[in-house]
């Protein structure tokens, strides 16, 4: 009777669902609590399900679930709440992903950092992606491997048993006292994974974790599809007859954006493409420089994800080591490239840099010709053999448009590899899926890196392909556009309000194809103590956001976006895109990002009274 109401309930909500929990990739962050994303969602989600109401106004004024489609939305969350009322578990203890191998992954890295064993049985096959030796050798993770006929055939065991089960049906799970973590996959859909007993819910923010920084949640267009199946409905999953057709031309364009000719990759999600990029080049050194130290150079107050993911990798693999690379303000990335390029030489290690350009929040661009000098330079080893040349890692989600990779570029004398998350200017916020692409002199290194984005079962989805192949072609004149609107903002702010420091390429910068429509904003302060003055332009700021969300709510979003197709996001790195860096790191600044449609004049005008005010 239970599970009746709970399915008849689901029906009522599947039916009635704002369109947005369909289509975001981010939602607002006015109404969003970081620390209780899920279970504030969740819990107000039970209070309408108690009184049975299923109206949209209703499901429209539930909080924000996660933060982006990648850690968990919506229908993630009503997906792992249905799954977990019909198996009589918490709803915290089902985590859905997009990839049929990471859950695996997750509760393995978990017992790696706890000195705990695993084992993983299953019926069937497992996906055909997971490559056991791989996964021992590269990732560092510890297992036993067993394939059954059925769950009552299992032992007791020291340590953890992972169960993986390859389903036709959604929701159905023969959880056994002896499973500690029970993974129903489905192939076309993703996976789901249920956290059997108490013992084991210490997990459960591990893997939440992993599914936000190496993966992503499963796509909402999935989401509905498994909640159809779920319902015994037609499954709405996505058309496959013309996915060959938009990966091509998804291919074609990126080649043409880029100006490359190397094979390009499709992640579903920036920080999937990042995190294959990072595996396969782990993967590289270890076949290639055995014994030798890894070192990923990583500016420490770049965005967040970035930063967590490298450090987090690092803590897995007991040869690799991150070294801090201080790019904004003060220091110069060109200089600090140098002095650290030269410890690692001397080391004889292997060195990986990953930076933006231009960097976040202060949008500043090195000078090219110096950088590429730096990182062409041939060092020395403490005992004078020629030092391993670094690979370049490059996150341009802030300039797709610029061709530093094409064969006569700025890049191309040495190894580089650039991606971009499809979340911004690609898609224009549609979807999460991200690309890289590598120059010649780094192609060799794309095998790994696919193998590693096979491996974790993190390529882009057809849904992804197909948003990506209608926004790629409007892009740069999106960019173009874009950038104007954010260029006059800029001069009005400064004609309007002298005092105030902005972070903004150049017009030389910008006649060079920087032309970012993203600028950070130091508002005047005042006070008699440095804690004072900090005090004071951090409330300023937020006095600002608030004014241009309440006066202009159809375009102003309190939002980590950039790229939109329309309006004007604001908000402060510290509190969102820097959420994990070091507190000393963070930079609390406002960052807004404008895009090629929305009312500039009305953002003038708020801006204006807001000087008045002040």
């Amino acid at each position: 009777m239970k599970d009746n109401k709970v399915l008849h309930y689901i029906e009522d909500v599947v039916e009635n669902m704002p369109t947005d929990w369909l289509r975001l990739t981010t939602h607002r962050l006015d109404i969003y609590n970081e620390q209780l994303a899920k279970t504030e969602f969740l819990e107000q989600f039970e209070v309408l399900f108690n009184d049975n109401n299923s109206e949209t106004s209703a499901l429209s004024s539930l909080p924000t679930a996660f933060d982006y489609i990648r850690l968990g939305h919506p229908l993630s969350s009503v997906l792992e709440w249905t799954v977990a009322r019909l198996n009589t578990l918490k709803p915290e203890n089902v985590i859905s992903f997009s990839s049929r191998t990471v859950p695996v992954l997750a509760v393995l890295r978990k017992n790696l950092l706890d000195h705990k064993n695993t084992r993983i049985l299953y019926t069937g096959a497992l996906p055909d992606v997971f490559d056991a030796e791989v996964i021992k050798r590269v990732y560092g993770y510890n297992f036993d491997l067993k394939q059954i006929e059925n769950t009552e055939e299992i032992s007791e065991f020291n340590g953890s048993t992972i169960f993986v089960s390859q389903e036709d049906e959604v929701g159905n799970a023969s959880l056994s006292p002896k499973i500690d973590f029970y993974i129903s996959v489905h192939p076309p859909l993703g996976s789901i994974l249920l956290v059997n007993g108490e013992q084991n819910e210490s997990y459960i923010s591990e893997i939440q974790h992993v599914r936000r920084r190496e993966t992503i949640a499963m796509t909402p267009a999935k989401c509905f599809s498994a909640l159809q199946q779920l319902l015994k409905k037609p499954s709405s999953d996505h058309d496959k007859s013309n996915a060959e057709a938009n990966k091509a031309r998804v291919l074609d364009l990126i080649k043409e954006i880029t100006g490359t000719n190397t094979k390009s990759l499709l992640g579903s999600s920036g920080l999937s493409t990042q995190y294959a990029i990072m595996m396969g080049l782990v993967h590289d050194a270890l076949d290639n420089h055995k014994g030798k130290a890894i070192k990923f150079v990583v500016p420490p107050n770049c965005y967040g994800g970035t930063n967590d993911q490298a450090r987090r990798v690092a803590a897995c693999i007991d040869n690799v080591e991150v070294v801090d690379l201080p790019v904004d303000g003060d220091h110069d990335m060109v200089q600090s490239i140098d002095t650290v390029l030269e410890k690692i030489a001397k080391e004889d290690a292997v060195p990986y840099i990953i930076a933006e350009i231009p960097t976040n929040p202060r949008v500043e661009v090195p000078d090219l010709k110096k950088l590429r000098d730096v990182l062409s330079k041939e060092r020395k080893t403490a005992t004078g053999e020629v030092a391993i040349d670094p690979v370049f890692i490059l996150d341009q989600t802030f300039c797709p448009n610029v061709q530093f990779l094409r064969k006569d570029g700025i890049l191309s004398a040495i190894r580089a590899i650039s991606y971009v998350s499809g979340s911004k200017f690609p898609s224009g916020g549609k979807v999460t899926a991200g690309y890289c692409v590598a120059n010649t002199k780094a192609e060799a290194l794309l095998e790994k890196i696919e193998k590693h984005l096979m491996l974790c079962d993190n390529e882009a989805t057809d849904l992804q392909m197909e948003i990506l192949a209608q926004q790629l072609p409007s892009m740069n004149q999106r960019i173009e556009e874009a950038y104007k609107n954010t260029r006059e903002f800029v001069n009005f702010i400064k004609d309007t309000l002298p005092g105030a420091k902005i972070n903004f390429v150049s017009e030389e910068l910008a006649k060079e194809g920087f032309t970012p429509s993203v600028f950070s904003l130091d508002l005047p302060t005042k006070g008699n103590t440095d804690e004072e003055r900090e005090s004071y332009k951090r409330a300023l700021n937020q006095k600002l956001i608030d004014m241009m969300i309440r006066e202009i709510p159809n375009e102003s979003k309190y939002c980590v976006s950039y790229g939109q197709l329309k309006g004007c996001y604001w908000t402060i790195p510290a509190t969102s895109t820097q959420g994990t860096t070091k507190e000393a790191d963070k930079d609390y600044i406002a960052r807004v990002s404008l895009s090629p449609d929305m009312d500039l004049e009305l953002h003038k005008k708020v801006f204006l009274d807001f000087v008045e005010q002040i």
